[in-house]
């Protein structure tokens, strides 16, 4: 999910609108003026400059008090927006808690799920651990040329034509699979998928089906294409029900054969194997799953930890392997209850306490596997889900470049969980979750994380 963003497309429409009419009104004044325009041109902006750099942090910054923070925070937190606010702030280098508002109380996470995830992938599977996708031959006594496109858990094999790029970085080819299942000597005349590797519903217990063609989630199953995507190299593309039979298609076109043919194989393929061709690297997917907060490629790793655990790879399998993974971890677990791993479901429940620890154990020195989650998480005015959020043209009261966090966001529901560097340069986690949010919930709570960064809360 790319934190259920408020649409802007009457926005852009308009924007689009206005600049055409603008073109147009020019154009008509250019020709009756007989090619001469008397509107003075506006002098050339100069180019933007920027000073990217890292600034280390020292062990003898001040560490924020409970009453400074409690004191900063307080309007802030009367804010009716923010609806039912839990939040919990602490210190990176010892852990210690600083504040905290409700943090035991079970609520909506949203898309701060995510960061579960991916901690349960880092403590579980290997950096470099990759997905395979394989065509094999059908029984050639009983189905003569009929090859079976065999589903691994990778949910973003392209149909983009080779050299073209591809909407996931490194994604793994439909052309790969052709070229190879032409070389096998098998003569193709049928193509069937088989994605029994995948246990269970395809859609989770708390999802709206009108989400598919929003664009926030396709059916999870062990084959897809462009992870559902429609229209692959659109920012906001809708996504298609029926995944799995999208990628047999592509592959039987790239073949050269009926796509209208293409059905689900019966069982399990069990025969010859003709072609493979394998994802991204663990690390890649997890920076993808979290900088755009992608649902499909956590649902997917979900599954790729609860195989890992022995665990059946479904919904219940995946939730139930991050939850046991994280509490032998010794995250507090308590209240937890999950039904996804991507955090799109109302259903689930986390407590900021909970979202507060896996922050503060990946940014503290106590569980170093954990350290590569804070390069994953988005910085604010800079990537992903926050690209365009903690702007302010005064840069003494702007957390763009010092603040990054993953953000969530259903109906009514905000959060947001992260790391920020204070005035004194002391680095704080915190967690916010806000359910029954009003319009403005999100700048609500964006203001939160904000005067962290800002206030000096030393007093």
């Amino acid at each position: 999910m790319l934190g259920k963003p408020r649409r802007r497309g009457h926005v852009v429409l308009a924007a689009a609108v206005i600049a055409l009419v603008a073109v147009v009104v020019a154009a008509a004044a250019l020709l009756t003026s007989g090619g001469q325009s008397n509107a003075s041109v506006p002098a050339p902006r100069p180019p933007a400059a920027s000073n990217p750099a890292l600034i280390p942090v020292t062990d003898a910054a001040a560490v924020p008090t409970t009453a400074g923070i409690t004191a900063a925070l307080a309007a802030a937190v009367a804010n009716p927006n923010l609806g039912t606010l839990s939040g919990r702030i602490t210190d990176a280098k010892s852990g210690a808690q600083l504040w905290e508002q409700r943090a035991d109380l079970p609520m909506q996470p949203a898309s701060t799920n995510k960061i579960l995830t991916a901690a349960a992938a880092l403590l579980t599977l290997d950096r470099n651990a990759r997905v395979t996708t394989t065509v094999q031959a059908a029984d050639q006594t009983r189905m003569p040329g009929v090859v079976v496109l065999v589903g691994g858990g990778d949910p973003v094999l392209s149909a983009a034509p080779p050299g073209e790029p591809t909407w996931y970085r490194d994604a793994a080819r439909i052309s790969d699979l052709a070229d190879q299942v032409r070389k096998s000597g098998v003569t193709p005349t049928a193509v069937q998928v088989d994605t029994s590797l995948f246990t269970g519903p395809d859609m989770a217990p708390g999802w709206d089906p009108a989400d598919i063609a929003g664009g926030d989630i396709s059916p999870i199953q062990s084959v897809m294409l462009d992870a559902g995507r429609i229209q692959p190299t659109t920012l906001e593309s809708r996504r298609s029900p029926t995944p799995a039979l999208d990628a047999g298609r592509a592959l039987a076109v790239a073949l050269g054969l009926d796509p209208a043919r293409v059905t689900f194989a019966p069982g399990p393929a069990g025969g010859r194997q003709l072609a493979s061709v394998q994802s991204a690297p663990l690390m890649e997917r997890l920076r993808q799953m979290m900088v755009l907060s992608d649902n499909v490629m956590a649902e997917t790793i979900g599954r790729e930890i609860a195989r890992a655990t022995g665990r059946p790879a479904s919904f219940a399998g995946a939730a139930d392997a991050v939850i046991s993974k994280l509490a032998a971890a010794k995250i507090d677990m308590t209240g937890a209850s999950l039904v996804d791993s991507s955090g799109l479901s109302v259903a689930n429940l986390l407590t900021s306490k909970t979202l507060d620890e896996v922050i503060n154990a990946a940014a503290g020195p106590d569980q170093p596997v954990l350290r590569p989650m804070v390069d994953m998480l988005p910085v604010a005015g800079g990537s992903g889900t926050l690209s365009e959020r903690f702007l302010s043209g005064d840069p003494k009261k702007s957390s763009a470049g010092w603040l990054r966090a993953k953000t969530g966001s259903l109906t009514n529901t905000n959060t947001l969980a992260g790391i920020v560097t204070d005035m004194d340069g002391r680095v704080l986690t915190f967690a916010f979750i806000s359910n029954n949010a009003g319009m403005s919930g999100r700048t609500a709570l964006d203001a939160l994380a904000g005067i962290l960064r800002t206030c000096g809360c030393r007093s």
